[in-house]
């Protein structure tokens, strides 16, 4: 299920909408959810806006296909939705956001292995030994040389494609969700100072390859 933002909108007085959509432009996080799941969609709308760029954009940066990130990014807001009465305030709604977002990844990704090791395996019964054709790893690349607005977004791209999967995450929770290193444990179910460590290694991977592919560091 694809989420609409548009589907919220109401007949509501504009200056009335106007005015309590000032009033939740000042309310936190947890009041807005909690708000949505006593019917108010108004508060929906700016949770929405509030973390709809950055949520997008950390599956854009695990997926280098954008439609399949879209469509990954709409089922967690689908289950924004479904879950908000669920919602316990013991952690940040951030937290609890790109927790979900990080284990809809980490189902995707284990997907994907069982879907690779069936075409794998299908391929040694076949006994084919066809090579793969340079327009083939051409057309396998393109997603990601098409999301290169510059010779910089490439590189840090490439770079950020090259880290452990462990600094990957934590360093897009950091960048892209502005998780705080507690929280960026919690979401990945480490200790802090394993959080902080993979931060610090993510951070030096980076300058590094960025130095190589650049000939300047700009982190």
């Amino acid at each position: 299920m694809k989420l609409q933002v548009n589907s919220f909108e109401t007949n509501a007085d504009p200056v009335q909408t106007s005015t309590e959509s000032a009033k939740h432009q000042q309310q936190s996080d947890a009041i807005l959810i909690k708000e949505y799941a006593a019917g108010d969609l108004e508060a929906f709308k700016t949770l929405y806006s509030r973390h709809k760029g950055g949520l997008y954009r950390y599956f854009l940066r695990h997926i280098a296909d954008p439609n399949l990130a879209e469509d990954l990014y709409q089922e967690i807001w689908s289950k924004v939705i479904i879950q908000a009465k669920h919602y316990k305030p013991t952690a940040k709604f951030t937290t609890w956001l790109y927790t979900l977002a990080h284990n809809k990844l980490v189902d995707h990704i284990r997907h994907l292995t069982v879907v690779n090791k069936v075409m794998i395996d299908s391929h040694e019964t076949e006994m084919t030994q066809e090579p793969v054709t340079a327009a083939q790893v051409q057309m396998l690349n393109e997603p990601e040389n098409e999301l290169a607005a510059s010779r910089i977004t490439a590189a840090l791209n490439h770079c950020i494609g090259q880290l452990p999967q462990a600094q990957k995450d934590s360093f897009l929770l950091k960048e892209e969700a502005e998780l705080s290193v507690k929280d960026i444990a919690l979401v990945l179910n480490s200790s802090f100072e394993a959080s902080k460590s993979r931060l610090r290694y993510a951070y030096e991977n980076l300058r590094q390859c960025l130095q190589v592919k650049t000939g300047r560091a700009f982190l």
